[in-house]
């Protein structure tokens, strides 16, 4: 062996490198916000970063101190701003920049807190080009800045006439982000959600107010529309709250928190409370009914509060806490007790309420049953067909998976061979899957769930994604739907966006569903090639271009090769997410669009009509 290879293998005391805090956070970063992304997804580092600023002021809350928190984004600039004690003076350097430093670990200051390792404000510092906290305490304050967790000002304290609080702006580091952008209705979710677990906080984000007196009762009433079956059943303590009713729609939609902390993913809690749901319906209507019966189409909120609770990652989207306090009971236990005895009390108390769950548990068993023969041939046909055909072309990594790459598993839905051929060339085969339409799916707006077994693309898609029993077996983070840019296009998108609507409508309520950007044209001259998502982008570049560039529409997926299509799905990739607004009536918004043909739509696809020509207007 020579010298040289000896050197490359040798693994001695210069080989080990001890990091400090920041170069592990920008070397690691999905140890502390998940992933990095570019803000397309609600889950994105961005909006963790915001989150975990936005904890330490809504503690502050928590311990009685400070009603108003301002926050302001402006040109990616993060302010936030609350009228909590403000941090130490002497610490204020300290708690944004020494790991494992701050009052959390004082469970007598913070007993039950978000955020408790210490973490949170100085990844956002190390992630941040420019990071700044000002702290105001009894007529005193001081102000420290850095740049990637590097301290640039450290300034002396002075005296200030301000209100006491903490003040902490932040820009995130494109070279950790991207091109990234802040999605306004991501933000106004998140702290809707925050005035929801804190009756009585004033949330202010650049001029709109956010403020709840009625706690999860006012989240059901913002997302439901008057959709309940039923009025929604409304009972707390000091340490617990639920608030659930039974819609018309599929599926099982829950809200669940722990701290304030919202665990998109569920966890110890939300699993204690669907069991506890089940054990009350079946104690008191005396019979043993199927759990999928007691809980379908249910729509339910859920919020606890513990001591030191224990989440699965420090995006704390999942709670795996046993416990409500370290050697304290058991949390299902706790649950289960409160869910059981309130609700019993309840149903007690208000008979006609009962009634009405009673005939929709009858519903769900008639419509179970009416399709169970159906369900286990489609089921044995779509495990014969994952077997024997390519319509799935699946990935090595799913979102049950472990490891950070978990998140970026990823589904494309294509139409036709030639597109999901260049997809499938051109993906990554370790966390993005293929999934190739055979035609139009059916419009299936206004059927039962009968159709999903008996339409074979149906019932395909939904076995591919595993969804049957809900989110908690969802298989990819992301369900990319990839269609041409053409009419028969977007009539595909419409198709599957109602499939999904109809009988998943919490796939796209919690933000897996996204509509894949790809170019509309490909301009180039014989030094320089553009890709132009719009047709604004486009006249930009055959200005920039000019003489007479060479100009290509893509009107299909197909027509793009795989060598260019990894420019399109991989790094950069854009994608638009499916946003349900609070304030749609998904049985209203499903029949306008796909319903019977109906004047109004008429009218609106003359007012909204786009000539292929206009695409090639003249550049002036």
């Amino acid at each position: 062996m020579s010298k040289e290879t000896a050197s490359k293998s040798d693994y001695t005391e210069d080989s080990i490198r001890s990091l400090d805090w920041k170069e592990h956070i920008r070397l690691r970063p999905g140890m502390y916000i998940g992933k990095l992304g570019d803000g397309s997804s609600r889950d994105d580092g961005i909006y963790v970063l915001l989150k975990e600023t936005l904890d330490n002021s809504i503690d502050e809350f928590q311990m009685g101190f400070g009603k108003h928190i301002e926050i302001t984004i402006e040109n990616n600039t993060v302010s936030v701003r609350d009228f909590g004690r403000g941090v130490p003076l002497g610490k204020v350097v300290d708690v944004v920049s020494k790991i494992n430093t701050g009052a959390k670990y004082d469970s007598n200051v913070f007993q039950k807190s978000v955020g408790l390792n210490g973490v949170g404000t100085k990844a956002v510092n190390a992630l941040s080009i420019h990071f700044q906290i000002t702290a105001v305490r009894d007529g005193r304050m001081k102000t420290a800045e850095f740049s990637k967790g590097v301290l640039t000002n450290n300034e002396k304290e002075k005296a200030s006439t301000l209100k006491n609080g903490t003040i902490i702006s932040f820009t995130p580091d494109t070279e950790m982000f991207g091109d990234y952008h802040y999605n306004s209705e991501y933000i106004e979710e998140m702290l809707w959600n925050y005035a929801y677990l804190n009756v009585g906080l004033t949330i202010n984000f650049n001029g709109q107010k956010f403020h709840s007196d009625k706690g999860l009762l006012d989240l059901l009433a913002r997302h439901l529309n008057d959709n309940g079956l039923y009025p929604v059943i409304h009972l707390r303590n000091k340490d617990i709250e639920l608030a659930f009713t039974h819609t018309s729609q599929y599926g099982e939609d829950y809200f669940s928190f722990v701290n304030g902390q919202h665990t998109t993913q569920g966890g110890t809690h939300q699993a204690a409370f669907r069991e506890a749901i089940v054990k009350t319906a079946r104690e008191f209507y005396k019979k043993e009914y199927d759990a999928s019966d007691i809980r379908s189409s249910i729509f339910a909120a859920i919020s606890v509060r513990i001591q030191e609770p224990v989440f699965e990652s420090q995006t704390k989207t999942k709670l795996g806490s046993t416990t409500i306090a370290p050697n304290g009971p058991n949390l299902r236990n706790w649950i289960v007790e409160f869910v059981t005895t309130e609700l019993e009390k309840f149903l007690y108390k208000n008979p006609e309420v009962a009634q009405r769950w009673q005939e929709k548990i009858l519903q769900s068993e008639r419509e179970r049953k009416d399709i169970a023969g159906i369900k286990k041939l489609a089921n044995e046909r779509a495990k014969k067909a994952n077997l024997h055909n390519k319509k799935l072309r699946d990935c090595k990594v799913h979102l049950q998976s472990k490891g950070e790459e978990r998140l970026e598993s990823t589904l494309f839905i294509t139409e036709g061979d030639s597109a999901s051929g260049s997809i499938t060339i051109a993906r990554s085969v370790s966390t993005q899957a293929v999934f190739s339409l055979k035609g139009k799916p059916l419009n299936c707006y206004g059927l039962t769930k009968k159709i999903v077994y008996e339409n074979e693309e149906f019932n395909l898609l939904q076995s591919a994604l595993d969804i049957e029993a809900g989110l908690e077996t969802l298989r990819y983070n992301k369900v990319v739907i990839a269609t041409d840019a053409d009419v028969d296009g977007m009539h595909i998108r419409l198709l599957l966006l109602t499939f999904f609507l109809q009988f998943f409508p919490d796939l796209v309520r919690n933000g897996h569903v996204y509509i894949l950007q790809t170019p509309l044209f490909r301009v180039r001259n014989k030094k320089e090639t553009r890709y132009c998502y719009s047709d604004q982008e486009r006249q930009l570049a055959v200005h920039q271009l000019g003489p007479k560039p060479e100009i290509t529409r893509f009107k299909g997926l197909g027509e793009i090769s795989p060598d260019e299509f990894k420019n399109f799905i991989g790094k950069n990739i854009r994608l638009e997410p499916v946003l349900l607004k609070h304030d749609l009536s998904l049985h209203e918004l499903l029949d306008y669009y796909m319903g019977k043909n109906t004047p109004q739509r008429q009218d609106f696809i003359i007012s909204n009509l786009r000539i292929e020509k206009d695409m090639f207007a003249p550049v002036k």
